[in-house]
């Protein structure tokens, strides 16, 4: 079957779908997918929600905006690498432009909550029983409902860019029934004493909410049955279940993301010493992976440990720009539709070094103990504000979300309507509203949170 990249159907928005409209041309749709998403409040939130550090630590270090915005920059470098290389290839044509992929990775973080993953976890162990928490599920759901450019369907965005924004495109509750892990959580009760509630033990199923399906279906509908059932397979990884597969733009902003977090990330913990020369050079430059590849030699060493900004921008300048030349297309021939068929991967050996480099900033910032007691200090922000709110909505509750909160179909949805409200809180305002609930000396009628 010939598939074509400019069909009206890509293009088109939910809203035109549901009216019998028309799609305008895709390049003014794309434009205006990436406007709407620099436009809106939720991306301009992610000014003040983590990355990694914490926000007081300096003016310097990435928020979820720079790495939204960093992640943009590589994925369209991306595009314009594989657009140098392949042109002839049967997956060229089918590259997304500049502003379709810039859409893609500017919105793959609205969803993020605060204080990060820890604020993602404390939420999911709050929704447990009412549909779950899940940063990317909820990054659908501003996309779909809560953005403020249309009245009931969010953002709006066009198809295709919904569909480059799904990493993960199965239902939560038909991973949790499927799953013993998830369904014991599920039935703990909320007696627990929250200051000793490990919410690591809570991490949410990579999904999406049961209340974006028709969203989601129609997102796929234009894939074959056969197309579909794979897309959306659920298998065991490890000790989670996961979906397999993700389109070929998801592939580009993907990898966007994981070039951004290994290096991007690693110059943050660098600028504040974080790690030691010793330490690198005995982990990544002695590693197997890293001589077999031989990316770079001793000079970059040099100039990420110089204590100086220049040369360590310049380092790791060179070091993206290494991972964006290193990318391929690969085929899926499970799949008939060229965005399911062809996906975006770093060759091999960069692969390898990438996936060193990720290791590394994990082990020596993400999981360091003044890192974590930060995340830890946020879940228990989160969770005692949706104590708070749960026990006290007529009372605590803004007015415009308790009118929503009052019409909400049944528990489930006044629970979302809960989480919805904490999660589109930055890391500054939970803080603030936290002190202002819980603080003898902190609050006033007079505040304007």
């Amino acid at each position: 079957m010939a598939y074509d990249p400019l069909d009206p159907v890509w293009a088109q928005r939910y809203t035109e779908h549901l009216d019998g409209r028309p799609a305008k041309p895709h390049r003014v749709v794309y434009q205006r997918d990436r406007a709407r998403i620099i436009h809106s409040a939720s991306f301009r939130r992610l000014q003040s929600k983590t990355q990694v550090l914490g926000l007081h630590e300096s003016d310097f270090y990435r928020t979820r905006l720079t790495h939204s915005m960093e992640v943009a920059q590589i994925g369209s470098g991306l595009v314009e690498q594989l657009s140098l290389t392949g042109e002839g290839q049967p997956w060229f044509d089918w590259l997304p432009d500049l502003f379709l992929i810039e859409a893609i990775c500017l919105a793959h973080d609205l969803g993020h909550p605060p204080f990060g993953h820890g604020g993602e976890m404390a939420l999911n162990y709050m929704m447990r029983r009412h549909g779950g928490f899940e940063g990317n599920a909820q990054t659908l759901r501003i996309l779909s409902k809560l953005g403020e450019y249309t009245p009931e369907h969010g953002i709006n965005l066009s198809r295709r860019a919904t569909l480059g924004v799904l990493k993960y495109p199965a239902i939560y509750d038909d991973i949790v029934c499927c799953f013993e892990p998830f369904k014991s959580a599920m039935q703990e009760p909320d007696t627990l004493d929250f200051l000793t509630l490990n919410p690591n033990h809570y991490q949410p199923p990579k999904s999406i909410y049961l209340d974006e399906k028709p969203v989601f279906e129609w997102v796929l509908a234009p894939f074959s049955e056969a197309d579909r059932a794979e897309f959306t397979r659920i298998e065991r990884q490890g000790a989670q279940l996961f979906t397999r597969h993700k389109s070929f733009d998801t592939t580009l902003m993907d990898l966007a993301d994981d070039i951004a977090y290994g290096i991007h990330d690693l110059e943050d913990a660098l600028a504040m010493n974080l790690v030691s020369r010793a330490c690198w050079e005995e982990e990544v430059m002695a590693d197997a992976a890293f001589r077999e590849a031989g990316m770079w030699d001793e000079a970059m060493t040099e100039m990420l440990f110089s204590g100086r900004s220049r040369p360590r921008k310049r380092a790791i300048s060179l070091m993206v720009g290494m991972m964006i030349e290193a990318v391929e297309v690969v085929e899926k021939t499970e799949f008939e539709h060229p965005l399911l068929r062809y996906q975006a991967r770093l060759k091999p050996a960069q692969a390898r070094v990438l996936e060193l480099l990720k290791r590394f900033v994990f082990k020596h910032v993400i999981t360091r103990p003044e890192v974590k007691g930060l995340e830890y200090k946020g879940q228990i922000i989160v969770l005692n504000l949706f104590k708070a709110l749960r026990s006290n909505a007529d009372r605590l509750l803004p007015r415009d979300t308790f009118a929503r909160y009052e019409v909400a179909a049944d528990e489930r949805a006044r629970q979302r309507v809960i989480c919805d409200y904490i999660a589109g809180m930055t890391n500054i305002y939970a803080a603030r509203y936290y002190n202002k609930l819980f603080s003898a000396n902190e609050g006033s009628i007079f505040d304007r949170l």
